[in-house]
């Protein structure tokens, strides 16, 4: 009869009593000398013995969880894991006395420590026998013996350290996203860009259109917001003499949740003196190739089944004509007309969308999804675009472009606007938006008084680092690739 958790965990306690009892209590170790890990040790090893050789003079001092233990007569078997798995090698007639102890007292989950030597099997495993361990902390939950067989995501998420421990792929994606963040950096120092924190708790949300998360500062006894974005902080940086500024961090929308989004998400905002988005294009292009080479080894990947590559130079199109290759000529039609299209195509429509707003509708739900190989889309409506330089033979656009690789928006940039007269109209125009059911863009008057210092011509873009990996790891939800993803209250 199987044995309920309850059992289990009861049983676990037993041990650790008594293991307490005996002088062995493992929650009262302070430390253990690991002088390598495991994957060093098959780095060391796993070439140079042949089957069945051993190397009783080489010792090894390492430590890790035990994932599974095979008991042969007066020996057992089991598999060490620290991110790397070996197995090792219990030997009554090496241990003594303290082989009972390990048969007695060790569970699958357990953490010790070994020291002993390596061999191989006649199999041509290469192993450690082990000499000496010690319990290093006592597991007292089993782990989930068919973690894969689980359709509950949720539970996955939720014990994410569980998952990490039974799922290579979970920690697979976790150590790949580090790596495009380190690569990210790499790129981004080494041409020139600084990288300076801003604040993440704001008086005034600004840098996208996003509900804020609100929250009270008590000393002050004033209301501020989490960040929406890094942008109009790093802007005033430029204005402050730094001419290529950048930062890693989080930012926080208070709105759904789905497979495209978390409230809290990283992203990489960079701002360029003197460049202009045509700039801002070829560094994306460079920067997302470099970092796919350093951090999966190749430009040609998989996602979705899509077979996409990511060499530059990537394709660009207009917005009015990515929507004109559908049917639809926005130039040409009124914002009436676009709106009985719009209708006719079962969009959701708001009365008080501008005719920016339902260009960005047509390309959002007819163009957007298609876009799988890597595209820039480029010139976007100036009601939409607060903060970006005008065309200047079209200012009802702006010198803005998106990047989308299958289907998802990666990365946002402009020309940044820098006329301080023409930022505070926009302002007051999306100020007299607001309320209308869209999310518009409030005044910030102190950054207006640092665009009045003058800030020169300049380029910014926003990459999105959970969509990023996601896109380079092939996998369909932004959950996966972060490591404690927003979840309901657990019940």
């Amino acid at each position: 009869m199987e044995k309920t958790l309850e059992q289990i965990r009861a049983e676990r306690l037993r041990k650790l009593e008594e293991l307490r009892k005996l002088g062995l209590d493992p929650f009262a170790i302070t430390k253990y000398d690991k002088k390598e890990n495991l994957k060093e040790i098959k780095e060391r090893f796993g070439e140079k013995l042949k089957a069945g050789e051993k190397l009783e003079n080489e010792k090894v001092s390492t430590a890790g969880r035990i994932l599974a233990i095979r008991e042969h007569g007066k020996a057992s078997f089991a598999d060490l894991f620290d991110g790397e798995k070996i197995q090792i090698w219990f030997d009554e007639s090496t241990l003594r006395e303290k082989y009972q102890l390990f048969k007695k007292y060790v569970d699958i989950g357990d953490i010790i420590g070994v020291k002993g030597f390596p061999f191989k099997t006649m199999r041509g495993e290469l192993t450690i026998w082990v000499e000496d361990f010690q319990i290093l902390a006592k597991s007292l939950r089993p782990l989930p013996s068919k973690w894969y067989g689980l359709k509950d995501e949720d539970l996955r998420y939720r014990m994410r350290y569980v998952d990490l421990i039974v799922n290579p792929r979970a920690r697979e994606i976790l150590l790949t996203r580090a790596k495009i963040v380190k690569a990210m950096r790499e790129f981004l120092e080494s041409k020139g860009f600084v990288e300076i924190e801003t604040p993440i708790l704001q008086p005034i949300y600004g840098g996208a259109f996003a509900k804020p998360f609100i929250t009270h500062h008590n000393a002050l006894d004033m209301d501020l917001y989490l960040r929406i974005s890094d942008e109009l902080y790093l802007k005033r940086l430029i204005v402050g003499g730094i001419e290529k500024v950048y930062e890693i961090g989080r930012d926080f929308r208070n709105e759904g949740i789905d497979t495209k989004h978390n409230p809290e998400f990283t992203m990489m905002e960079c701002y360029w003196a003197y460049a202009d988005y045509n700039d801002i294009m070829k560094l994306t292009e460079e920067m997302i190739a470099y970092i796919a080479e350093k951090a999966i080894g190749k430009l040609e990947i998989e996602y979705a089944g899509h077979k996409i590559n990511l060499k530059p130079p990537w394709k660009r199109i207009r917005m009015v004509d990515a929507v004109k290759e559908e049917g639809i000529d926005v130039e040409k039609l009124s914002r009436e007309e676009l709106i009985e299209i719009a209708k006719e195509k079962k969009l959701e429509v708001n009365e008080n969308f501008s005719k920016g707003d339902l260009i960005n509708l047509f390309f959002e739900e007819l163009v957007q999804p298609k876009l799988i190989q890597p595209t820039f889309v480029y010139e976007y409506p100036i009601e939409i675009s607060p903060l970006a330089k005008k065309k200047r033979d079209n200012p009802n656009f702006v010198e803005r472009f998106e990047g989308f690789i299958a289907g998802m928006e990666i990365s946002n940039a402009f020309s940044e606007l820098n006329d301080p007269i023409d930022q505070k109209e926009r302002f007051l125009e999306q100020a007299k938006r607001r309320g209308s059911g869209l999310e518009y863009h409030e005044m910030d008057e102190d950054f207006i008084r640092a665009l009045e210092y003058g800030m020169p011509p300049t380029g910014g873009l926003g990459i999105g680092i959970d969509r990023l990996t996601m896109i380079l790891t092939n996998v369909q939800s932004i959950r996966e690739v972060i490591a404690f993803p927003t979840l309901r209250p657990e019940k």
